[in-house]
């Protein structure tokens, strides 16, 4: 199979075994795309995400430095779910390390996927608390964001923490080295309003460290 129908997407940001098989009329047979593409792949032409989807070496080469290609990626990865957790905190600097795979949350199983493009992590949360996102888009491919507020509240709501953590005490900020001290003030009620929405004794918790320790008017 020549490279011809190869082509036509290197500049989508994905296409997925199925449109190859349109595209080069093996609709009938996907025995010849599959071997194809697995060929192509392991010569580097293009990049496999995830069984059946993948992206061209062109559109990677021109969008990989992107600030949206992580976005992108995963979203592809795994449409419904949010990013969220430590990929939203460290764009804002509340984390003091710096290399953690790209993060996201959905009401879907949690599960790891690692490509050549990076690791992409997705956790597991209730189905109520699936929200507090907004929507944006990357190459016309749409995605889901966390608010900062949402993406510290996840990040603490799956995180396990000590039993000492309900000592008077105990400085949960200073423990995980969190930058919440410019923590807006809009973000802490938004804040609050998930803990409120949780009915959890644990964020309960969390929020009275915070208000005593860090958020003191």
């Amino acid at each position: 199979m020549n490279h011809t129908s190869l082509k036509l997407f290197e500049n989508l940001p994905y296409f997925t075994l199925e449109a190859f098989r349109q595209i080069s009329g093996d609709a009938q047979n996907g025995y010849p795309a599959r071997i194809a593409l697995y060929r192509w792949a392991k010569a580097g032409r293009i990049i496999q995400l995830k069984k059946g989807f993948y992206m061209h070496r062109s559109f990677y080469e021109q969008h990989r430095g992107d600030p949206q290609f992580s976005s992108l990626v995963s979203a592809i990865l795994l449409p419904q779910s949010y990013l969220s957790l430590e990929y939203v905190l460290q764009q804002h600097n509340i984390l003091t390390e710096v290399t953690y795979p790209v993060t996201a949350v959905t009401f879907k199983n949690t599960r790891c996927i690692e490509n050549s493009l990076g690791v992409f992590a997705y956790r597991h949360i209730r189905r109520d608390l699936y929200y507090g996102f907004q929507f944006m888009d990357a190459y016309e491919v749409p995605y889901t964001q966390a608010s900062l507020a949402k993406a510290l509240f996840d990040y603490l709501y799956l995180r396990p923490l000590p039993n000492k953590s309900g000592k008077q005490r105990y400085n949960l900020v200073e423990e995980l080295r969190l930058n919440l001290d410019d923590f807006p003030t809009a973000a802490q009620a938004e804040f609050a309003s998930y803990v409120a929405a949780s009915n959890s004794p644990k964020m309960q918790r969390i929020e009275k460290n915070l208000e005593q320790h860090t958020w003191q008017p």
